[in-house]
């Protein structure tokens, strides 16, 4: 391995029901069709050396996917980019590459940004039912896992919980009512989900969209306390990354100096 490389890819429109193994193996045989210079795994049945950080659950729409890959020759990000860009179906588009220069990636994904679009809720009951979930000491909410029905309290995960009343109206495709909602939430154990989110807007306010709720991941990085913003996970490696050198810096940092006159 010489280079690793870091890449923030989407899940949009139709893809976002693609499961995380399906994408695996998109991602795998568009490796393949852009000639990727892989590095892979030891043993009897070698893998290529992917490290795939927090995927979005299967169903949700997501703008911040990561992912890691190790190579064996070195390759400009940016051409790298758009060659995996290109032998990927529409909707799952890889937006962003950085070589890594920092360790601790997945450190550095503690919270997400997510958006929820509750179609047919209107707005002032989606108003109702955030504050209460947000007045609430404790929201009690149960998944099924595979291990049997589990409850937990969704409420410190959740870093803030808002209507975006400016897009809703914005972006409301007809006369129908239409609430969005901005949450975001840390990554804790056990991961507390958009889904369970609107479990517990159910629970507090019985607040039940009447069609799916529309869910998108908008961002996911290191949550900065101090601003309450979520940051953006490549920043240290672009950071990281040497100054370009001005076109003829090179040539004339190294050409001879003419002697002067004797």
């Amino acid at each position: 391995m010489v280079q690793r490389i870091r890449l923030r890819y989407t899940k949009r429109g139709r893809l976002r029901f693609t499961s995380h193994r399906d994408f695996q193996r998109a991602f795998e045989r568009a490796l393949r069709r852009a000639e990727v210079p892989m590095a892979y795994s030891a043993g009897f049945t070698p893998h290529p050396k992917v490290s795939y950080a927090n995927a979005a659950p299967t169903g949700t729409g997501s703008e911040a996917e990561y992912l890691e890959i190790a190579l064996t020759e070195p390759r400009d990000p940016e051409k790298l980019r758009a060659l995996l860009d290109e032998s990927l179906p529409a909707g799952l588009d890889v937006v962003e590459a950085v070589e890594a220069r920092t360790s601790g990636l997945a450190d550095r994904l503690t919270a997400s940004v997510w958006e929820l679009r509750l179609d047919g809720v209107d707005p002032a009951d989606a108003e109702r039912a955030v504050a209460a979930f947000n007045a609430a000491g404790t929201v009690e909410v149960q998944r099924l896992t595979k291990n049997g029905m589990r409850t937990f309290d969704a409420r410190p995960a959740v870093v803030r919980l808002e209507v975006d009343d400016d897009n809703a109206a914005v972006d409301r495709p007809n006369d129908r009512p239409c609430a969005i909602l901005r949450l975001v939430v840390r990554h804790v154990t056990p991961a507390v989900r958009p889904d369970d989110v609107l479990s517990g807007l159910r629970a507090v306010a019985d607040l039940a969209p009447p069609v799916p709720v529309a869910v998108t991941r908008l961002a996911q990085g290191l949550f900065d306390e101090e601003t309450g913003t979520v940051t953006d996970p490549l920043a240290p490696d672009h950071e990281a990354a040497p100054e370009p050198q001005p076109a003829g810096a090179t040539a004339a940092a190294t050409a001879p100096v003419p002697e002067g006159p004797a």
